[in-house]
């Protein structure tokens, strides 16, 4: 491989696909023929591996218990991961570095320290009917009444909620003390009285963490759970966001690398008017065009997340995630188009991870900014900075 990885990358790199081989894959098609869901034991065993594995101790800091591996390290893992359908690597929670940065030594010992060792998880609320990708229009306000924090609004989109026993809910603080409003981050427990679940919808994708919706009406959060100062809730948010687009982009490398692996196969085995379809420039076209734009995007993740590890500026860092994001995301959606027309009509049944992947890999191009949103941000960091500024002279 061109780009230079160290030997422990490589072995997380090949743990990460055991661990998709041979313990997730086999798995696909009972999720997608039931709801999303597998049998508890099964569920429970991959759960346990990962946690072995070490996944969710990744980004965490040695100094908490964690692994602090390169983000390079933590890229490749993903992708590997994302070679995966139905959302099956996601049987764990990760601890990220900026929570370490951002919370107190009790929000640690009660929240952060219990998803490292698999015994809670959560979920981000973020999200609402007026603010996506703008996430500055939320409306979400957090009451300050005495010692605890009053939050009303509501919530959509809230990933992998029905698995979660507790929130990161991103609130706009009300508190006279303040000059203005300002963004907040809590921790909001699942159970709190208020929360209500207005709607609970069916995706494209068939997984079983669900994306429901939901009204904050007047829950009662302790002074204790907002996460950093008030008016520090967005950068903790952006923070997420870079890491988040980042791993996205890095799955859809992992998932344009096993379309194509079977399409290729598939083509040398299908056989029309006389020889194998691989043999027709058509079809050789679509393989090449796949296969290229694969290893543009993965040279294009790994340096995003080699910047991180050189500890560049976190602005660059910021448009390199974006530019990531978009790239990945785009070429695997093209690769699985074309992967599902290379199988033809085989590539249009459930059975197929072509297909799986089809529908799967379609909101990569919208959760955690979409592709317009990423445009955004790189062209304002172009104007900004330049072409040298942005990838070098």
């Amino acid at each position: 491989m061109a780009y230079p990885l160290s030997d422990d990358a490589l072995a997380w790199q090949r743990k990460a696909l055991a661990f998709a081989n041979q313990e997730l894959m086999p798995f696909e098609e009972v999720a997608e023929f039931n709801e999303g869901e597998l049998p508890p034991e099964v569920y429970a065993r991959h759960r346990r591996i990962a946690l072995e594995l070490g996944i969710p101790l990744m980004d965490a800091p040695r100094t908490a218990g964690g692994l602090e591996l390169p983000m390079l390290t933590q890229t490749l893992v993903w992708e590997q991961l994302g070679r995966v359908t139905n959302a099956l690597s996601w049987c764990m929670s990760e601890a990220q570095s900026w929570m370490f940065e951002a919370c107190s030594t009790d929000q640690l010992e009660r929240y952060v320290f219990p998803m490292m060792r698999g015994e809670l998880r959560e979920c981000y609320a973020i999200t609402e009917s007026e603010a996506g990708s703008d996430n500055t229009a939320i409306r979400t306000t957090a009451r300050l009444a005495g010692d605890h924090y009053l939050i009303n609004g509501e919530k959509w989109f809230v990933t992998s909620a029905n698995k979660a026993d507790f929130l990161f809910v991103q609130a706009v603080v009300e508190d006279s003390t303040l000059a203005g409003p300002a963004h907040a981050l809590f921790f909001v427990e699942m159970n709190s009285p208020g929360i209500e679940m207005l709607d609970n919808p069916l995706f494209g994708h068939t997984y079983s963490s669900h994306h429901p919706t939901y009204a904050l009406r007047d829950v009662r959060v302790p002074v204790a759970n907002r996460i950093g100062a008030p008016g520090a809730g967005m950068d903790y948010t952006r923070s997420w966001f870079r890491r988040e687009r980042l791993m996205i982009a890095a799955r859809c490398c992992g998932a344009a690398a096993r379309l194509i692996d079977l399409a290729s196969e598939f083509a040398q085995k299908r056989v029309v008017s006389g020889q194998p379809i691989a043999q027709y420039q058509m079809i050789q076209a679509m393989l090449a065009d796949s296969i290229t734009e694969l290893w543009a995007a993965r040279l294009m993740t790994y340096e995003a997340a080699a910047m991180q590890d050189r500890g560049e500026p976190v602005a660059l860092i910021h448009t390199h995630c974006s530019m990531a994001k978009l790239y990945a995301s785009e070429m695997a959606n093209r690769v699985a188009d074309r992967v599902v027309q290379i199988f033809g009509g085989r590539g249009y049944m459930r059975i197929n991870p072509a297909q799986r992947f089809f529908r799967e890999l379609r909101v990569d191009r919208i959760w955690e900014g979409t592709s317009e949103i990423q445009r955004l941000i790189i062209a304002r960091s172009l104007l900004k900075r330049g072409v040298a500024g942005v990838i070098g002279p």
